[in-house]
């Protein structure tokens, strides 16, 4: 029982490393913002010696708005292509591969300005964009399959700590004093470049995943010299037994494409479950309030609104960590429960903050509260469970369609978020988040009434629990249908050795 929740040096290294893809995902999506004015001076300056007259504002604004929606597009694109590498590659040679993507996309950048291409800033943003969207992918894949079941919500949420890092580091680099400059913002963009070198040097003295290498690759004996590595005992039957009845049912299944998601009712369920999860991320005001943060603390009267931003940065860190420490303890559904409450709260005081700014000068510092409570709440629960609990939602045959369009949902999402809220800004003023209040109760309810607890459950017995809802007869099935939201009491003698 000890070695399930045994934390060994080489299962830590494998964890961290993988993160390294979240942290490029994080980064490369807080880069853009800090130096905006002087990109746009650069796409002025460019066009003009190019063409020898003055470039429109107009025709500047749709080259900065391709320049940002770019990177979600192919992030899109990415994302929904994740189950053509992991299948066919493995999900650690996936991670290792694609990191030629981060290197060509960060080098087109980081060149862009010494070569007067306006395209090649574009162009490397795109591909960023693809080396993101597959990331977002394999790394929670990655980390759910290596991590012991009594580990699993914690080492998922390594994957978000990494994203925020990311956004925090970007945000730090992106002011005027450090690389924000206009002789220095190549360097910024290009950046990118050396942790995906970093990861590239490290990535093969990580182990493949125990669970590809026996389901997929028939693999026994390395899949369990790698359990033995991983756990840090000699002793995994029981990993390997859970594994080969994954594999004798994945034998007898039809092959999971992405139609069959949503055909088939055993897997139903579980993807609109994880499609609505990764919406509640986006769909929750997060990304409007980094995205236009500057811009919030500003109108809200905020001296200095950068370092406020950058504030907001450091507690989205710190509350990931202390995600870390409670989802284990707490369980996914509550925390994502208790992170949309929070958030609606925080999104009615943001409100209210907003509307009376010009009433009360005091209110200025509700604002900030609001925004920082806000971002808390956040990485409680909205912010990493729904990248990992996709993972834990499927077992082995479903898993990389269902991680694809999960993926592809978010980035559609966040995509739309970022293109659309400047205009509901204007069109609703500071009324803008209650669109975002709607939501968060939406998710909250959806998330009360029809998404499980996976805390300490094998990927086995999760999948079953849809499947006996799927056939809605039989006494089997009446009881896991009852235990849908609360799944601990499925399979009870599991719960003794995974007992948290």
């Amino acid at each position: 029982m000890e070695s399930k929740k045994k934390i060994t040096c080489p299962l830590l290294c494998a964890v961290s490393i993988a993160a390294i893809g979240s942290l490029q995902f994080g980064y490369n999506t807080g880069v853009i913002n800090a130096p905006e004015k002087i990109i746009q001076a650069f796409f002025n300056q460019t066009l003009e010696l190019r063409r020898g007259t003055p470039t429109s504002s107009e025709l500047l604004t749709s080259l900065w708005s391709l320049s940002v929606a770019i990177f979600s597009v192919g992030g899109m694109i990415g994302s929904f292509s994740v189950g053509l590498f992991v299948n066919r590659f493995g999900r650690r040679n996936s991670m290792l591969l694609v990191n030629i993507l981060a290197v060509v996309g960060g080098i087109l950048m980081g060149f862009s300005k010494m070569a007067k291409a306006v395209e090649m800033l574009i162009l490397g943003r795109f591909i960023i964009g693809l080396f993101c969207g597959l990331s977002t992918g394999f790394v929670p894949m990655y980390i759910s399959e290596i991590s012991p079941t009594a580990l699993r919500g914690a080492f998922g949420t390594l994957n978000q700590l990494g994203i925020v890092v990311g956004i925090l580091v970007a945000q730090i680099f992106g002011l005027k004093e450090i690389m924000g400059s206009e002789s220095l913002w190549p360097l910024l963009l290009g950046f990118t470049v050396i942790p995906a070198i970093l990861q590239c040097a490290a990535l093969p003295f990580c182990p493949e995943s125990p669970r590809f290498l026996l389901i997929n690759k028939m693999e026994e004996e390395k899949a369990q010299a790698v359990l033995q590595k991983l756990r840090g005992t000699q002793d995994v039957a029981q990993d390997i037994q859970e594994m080969k009845e994954e594999s004798a049912k994945m034998s007898q299944e039809r092959k999971a494409t992405v139609p069959e998601l949503f055909r088939s009712p055993n897997y139903r369920q579980a993807i609109i479950i994880a499609i609505v999860l990764q919406l509640s991320q986006q769909l929750s005001g997060i990304n409007a309030v980094f995205y236009y943060s500057t811009g919030i603390f500003e109108k809200a009267g905020v001296k200095q609104p950068v370092y406020a931003t950058i504030g907001a940065g450091v507690v989205n860190t710190v509350f990931t960590v202390v995600s870390l420490f409670l989802v284990e303890r707490a369980g996914r559904r509550t925390l994502h429960l208790v992170g949309l409450g929070g958030m609606a709260l925080c999104a009615v005081l943001m409100t209210i903050a907003l509307t009376l700014k010009d009433v009360l000068s005091w209110i200025s510092y509700i604002s900030i509260v609001a925004i920082f409570g806000f971002v808390a709440f956040f990485e409680i629960g909205p912010g990493p469970i729904p990248w990992f609990i996709v993972a834990e939602l499927f077992s082995q045959g479903p898993r990389p369609a269902a991680v694809a369009v999960a993926g592809c949902s978010n980035w559609t999402s966040n995509f739309l978020v970022g293109m659309l809220f400047p205009y509901a800004e204007k069109l609703c003023g500071p009324y803008v988040f209650i669109i975002f209040i709607v939501f968060l109760v939406i998710f909250f309810v959806f998330t009360f009434f029809k998404v499980p607890e996976t805390r300490g459950r094998t990927f086995e017995d999760i999948s079953r629990g849809f499947e006996g809802q799927a056939e809605g007869s039989g006494a089997v099935a009446t009881v896991e249908k009852s235990l849908m939201v609360e799944l601990e009491g499925v399979g009870s003698a599991n719960d003794v050795t995974s007992n948290i």
